[in-house]
């Protein structure tokens, strides 16, 4: 009966050292960090354990080694002396009667070991990760702290060894490619984790890096423009009609216009309504020039650091080809951007 039980507990402690290991390799350092701002106690201790990886997985796997072996001394002797009776019934000789109980014991005791002591914790601590860490966490951790010598000698001697061989140990750290990441993200919307927009949101990010300047830009045929020459009328005829923040301005006193700089129109028209009368040409602002095959994200950097929300385009030769806007960068990650009165996509040479 002894044996029995401690058969049980044995096999209990496996699944606990199983559960553990494989939670702690599971769990999101994340959601831990999350957990600790809210105020969780187990937490900071499922902190301590995920951050030395190392140590603790070495912890676990001495646990489930010592564990086994004291199974498989207990298991044998235990179910010899259940089936005895049976053996003396039968008068089964010594030697086979021996023979039986060590293969029924390993059979027996290797299935309530593999099942009960590593599949289920393992399934368990898989689905389950954060509840598991949260739970398995604090006991490894004080276990580790026991066995602090025996585990320090172990790691050092498998260290040794693989220097021997010219193998460097490496960390537990991981790192994800863009496309595992792009995995992950589908695996989540899958999963429910995260919902169709945010999924678009992340596609758009991982695609930002590659897209060049002409694949956003507006073609010049298609651009708003004020002309220098313009008098206050035309200006305010055409923002008027288009509602735009920001035009830019070209000069056609050169054989072929061009773009010299822009005007945002919400500044002159504040001026206008607060009777200042400035000159035009102290509206006009310097406006950038990129190559059309410049990266859309070296763009949005240059654009944000010299809060610029309005660039030219050019072709190799530095010929004007196009337009955009901080509008037409933004809107490759979040999609098009819609006018609150009335619904419509604005232009993005806005």
């Amino acid at each position: 009966m002894i044996n029995l039980i401690l058969i049980a507990v044995f096999i209990l402690l496996t699944a606990f050292f199983v559960g553990a290991e494989f939670s702690i390799l599971k769990v999101r350092m994340s959601r831990i960090d999350q957990l600790i701002a809210e105020g969780n106690k187990k937490a900071v201790t499922a902190k301590k354990v995920t951050q030395d990886l190392d140590y603790y997985l070495s912890a676990c796997q001495l646990g489930i080694t010592i564990t086994a072996l004291i199974l498989g001394a207990l298991g044998e002797p235990t179910v010899e002396k259940m089936l005895e009776p049976v053996f003396d019934y039968f008068s089964i000789p010594a030697a086979v009667a021996t023979a039986l109980s060590y293969v029924i014991a390993l059979s027996v005791v290797t299935f309530l070991h593999v099942v009960l002591g590593e599949l289920m914790p393992k399934t368990l601590a898989i689905q389950y990760a954060e509840k598991m860490t949260l739970l398995l966490a604090p006991p490894l951790y004080w276990f580790g702290k026991i066995t602090g010598p025996i585990i320090s000698i172990l790691n050092g001697s498998a260290r040794g060894l693989l220097k021997i061989f010219g193998v460097k140990p490496a960390g537990h750290d991981t790192v994800y490619s863009e496309e595992e990441l792009k995995m992950i993200v589908t695996q989540s919307y899958e999963g429910g984790e995260i919902n169709q927009t945010e999924l678009a949101y992340l596609e758009n990010i991982f695609a930002f890096d590659t897209r060049k300047l002409r694949e956003v830009m507006i073609p010049r045929n298609e651009i708003i423009t004020i002309e220098k020459t313009y008098t206050l009328e035309q200006i305010l005829a055409v923002i008027d009609e288009y509602e735009f923040t920001r035009y830019p301005v070209i000069d056609r006193s050169k054989n072929t216009a061009a773009f010299i700089g822009f005007i945002n129109s919400k500044e002159m028209l504040t001026d206008i309504a607060a009777g200042r009368k400035n000159n035009f040409s102290t509206y006009i602002r310097e406006i950038p020039r990129y190559k059309e095959t410049v990266a859309i994200k070296d763009v949005f950097l240059k654009m944000q650091q010299s809060r610029n929300h309005m660039a030219i385009v050019t072709d190799e030769k530095g010929v004007t080809i196009g337009l955009v806007t901080m509008e037409d960068i933004l809107s490759e990650i979040v999609g098009e951007i819609e006018d609150e009165d009335d619904g419509e996509i604005i232009v993005p040479s806005t």
